[in-house]
């Protein structure tokens, strides 16, 4: 993965985020998956969500999200859960009436994770590590001693 860079940081932030319809109705089917997925990247392109994958089967979606440290995770889920509902509902008012007669297209669950280059052990032994790194680099850069 690539590092991204703005004013102030350089980072290298994924998740990988899976949420479900509300009770749970296999209702992605074509032409539902195909719209859905076209409202959820131009949400995407709206809001500065990098949506690097995304996947809808019949009763959930699969995302991958490129991140700023600035916007935490619920923030992204808020703002695509609530703006592909809205839509959704407006081009398939049926599907609104048969399967979700509660007004609510998604449940308030989520699931998300962090995606990176190392696994846990390889983080903890760096970040364990770190002052053994710093005190043998000291060791060969004291400074030279003027009087």
């Amino acid at each position: 993965m690539e590092l991204s860079r703005n004013t102030h940081h350089v980072f290298r932030i994924m998740y990988h985020f899976v949420w479900i319809p509300k009770y749970r109705h296999k209702v992605f089917l074509e032409p539902y998956r195909s719209k859905l997925k076209e409202i959820i990247y131009k949400i995407g392109y709206d809001y500065n969500i990098e949506i690097v994958e995304l996947e809808i089967p019949t009763d959930h979606i699969h995302m991958v999200v490129r991140g700023e440290p600035k916007v935490c995770p619920s923030h992204i889920m808020q703002v695509i859960k609530s703006i592909s509902a809205r839509k959704f509902f407006e081009l398939y008012p049926e599907i609104k009436k048969k399967y979700f007669w509660g007004g609510k297209l998604w449940t308030q669950s989520f699931f998300v994770e962090t995606i990176g280059n190392a696994n846990e052990e390889v983080i903890r032994a760096y970040v364990q590590n770190q002052l053994k790194q710093m005190e043998s680099q000291e060791k060969y850069s004291r400074q030279i001693e003027l009087f």
